[in-house]
């Protein structure tokens, strides 16, 4: 049995709007030490603004409590507070920390490495959003290979 896919995409993008008190903080954070390249910006009345980053591939992780509570525990060692949290894929977990905790950011917990093969940092942004980033250790399918690891359409 063949699936015929939908001439057009459900869904194109995905895009997480995060309210910063401080944009030009943000966008400095954001922008210019994370690197995420700037697409457009926007200025209205009342002093409003956007800008929106590429931050390249976009997934949306859906994570039931106690996976939620286990990735808290294998980031940082204790329960973080509830919400959503961005993560970033980088190419270098302890320099972007670095880069990152230079422009502002509270290192929660140092890079370390987990379970399933990368290396994840949790820090909280000048904003106080929490954010991941993470380097992977392995590819795709290396991992999916191993026990407890694959995807729901595999099981």
């Amino acid at each position: 049995m063949t699936t015929q896919q939908p001439e057009t995409a459900p869904v194109l993008q995905l895009r997480v709007i995060v309210e910063a008190e401080d944009f030009d903080a943000a966008i400095a954070f954001y922008r210019d030490t994370l690197g995420l390249p700037e697409q457009a910006a926007f200025e209205g009345d009342g002093d409003a603004r956007v800008s929106i980053l590429d931050a390249g591939r976009a997934t949306l992780e859906i994570s039931n409590p106690a996976q939620k509570r286990m990735i808290d525990q294998v980031e940082t060692g204790s329960r973080q507070g509830p919400g959503i949290r961005l993560a970033f894929e980088v190419t270098d977990g302890h320099g972007v920390t670095t880069k990152l905790a230079e422009a502002g950011a509270t290192v929660i917990a140092e890079p370390r490495e987990t379970p399933w093969r990368s290396l994840n940092a949790r820090l909280e942004d000048p904003a106080g959003q929490q954010i991941t980033v993470f380097e992977e250790l392995e590819d795709i399918a290396t991992r999916t290979d191993r026990e407890g690891f694959g995807t729901a359409a595999s099981r």
